[in-house]
Parts: C-alpha cells; structure tokens; sequence
C-alpha cells in the first residue's frame, strides 16, 4: 500500500497536470470560439490555424460535424473546461471530494473522450481536414481521461473486488496506463501521417 507521502506527492502531480491541461483546454477553446465567429462573419476568412489545404480550422468549422448538437463544439469546451481547472484547484488546495462525484466525473471524462475522438476520426476518414486547435483538444481531452482513471483506479473509486483491485494496483504500479496511452497517442499519430502523408506540411 502506498505511503500517505508517496500519494500526496502522486495527487499533486495528478492534479496538477490536470489544472495545465484543463487551462490549455479553456484557452483553445476561447481561441476556437472566436474563430468561429470570424467564419460566421466571413466564410473565407483566413485563421491562424489555417495552414494548408489539410490543416484548416476553417474548413472543419463549416461541417455539420463542428455544430453536432446545434452549436459550436468548442462552447462545450467553453463550459467543461472550468469544471476540470476547479475540480484540479480544489484537490491542490487539499479538499476530499465523495466517491459519487469521481464516479460522475469518470462518466462525464469518458463521453468527452469519445465524443473527441468522434470529432477526431470524422476530420481524418470523412472530412479528411484536420483542425491543428481541435487535435490540441484530442490530446488534452485523452490526458484528462488518463488523469482521472488513474486516479479513480488507485482510489478503487468503482468498489472492484479485493483480487480484481489488487491487480489494477499493480498495473498501475507498473505504470503501464501510461504506456497504453503513449502507445495510443502515437498510433493517432502515425493515422494522420498514412492519411495525409506530405500533404501535412505542403
């Protein structure tokens, strides 16, 4: 069982990450948001992130894809965000949050994740340009997750099993999650580059 020291230290930097990570969020975010309101303005404004043919926030901002629930995606990050640097400052500051708030907030992480990856996924096969601001959300998005099941697992915020617990203990005593998720985000990467090839940095 890990020393009390040895969890405040792996809390900090848990959640501390998470607070970096939840800023960049609401940053790219407000930036996406006000770049959605130039092409509302003027479809054919050229944005910062508009770099090529294939790395162009505008384009993906035109697709039924960008108002998925009527609106601009990026204003769920506009309020979700904020929700992730509190939670992140309040657990820094040393409060305890109850086992039913990590378990909604476990759901809440995992549908944004997979609505990111919806997003992510259409922009590759469907509409086959990328949004440079929208990947910055997928990585920050996947981090968050990463943040939260691993800290929900070494908590045994879900009540598993005293065998089941003891061996998610030691897989993430291994760090081996974080081996998951560095093997995943480099699969992302190397679809994008068998995707889009040269086209990237034309």
């Amino acid at each position: 069982m890990s020393s009390k020291k040895t969890v405040e230290r792996s809390n900090k930097w848990l959640f501390g990450t998470m607070l970096g990570f939840g800023i960049v969020g609401l940053i790219v975010s407000f930036i996406l948001s006000i770049d959605e309101i130039q092409v509302l303005k003027n479809p054919h404004a050229i944005l910062s992130c508009s770099v090529n043919a294939v790395l162009n926030c505008s384009t993906v901002m035109q697709t039924w894809q960008a108002h998925a629930f009527g609106f601009p995606n990026m204003f769920i990050g506009l309020m979700a965000f904020p929700v992730v640097i509190t939670t992140a400052v309040v657990v820094l500051c040393g409060a305890t949050l109850p086992r039913l708030f990590w378990r909604f907030a476990a759901v809440g992480f995992g549908l944004g994740l997979i609505f990111s990856y919806w997003l992510f996924f259409n922009s590759v096969y469907v509409i086959q340009v990328l949004c440079p601001w929208c990947l910055v959300i997928t990585f920050t998005t996947t981090m968050l997750f990463e943040i939260i099941m691993r800290y929900s697992l070494r908590e045994n915020i879900f009540g598993l099993s005293q065998k089941v617990n003891s061996r998610v203990q030691a897989f993430l005593q291994k760090d081996y999650d974080k081996v998951v998720v560095a093997s995943w985000i480099v699969l992302l990467v190397v679809l994008v580059i068998l995707k889009f090839g040269s086209g990237l940095f034309a």
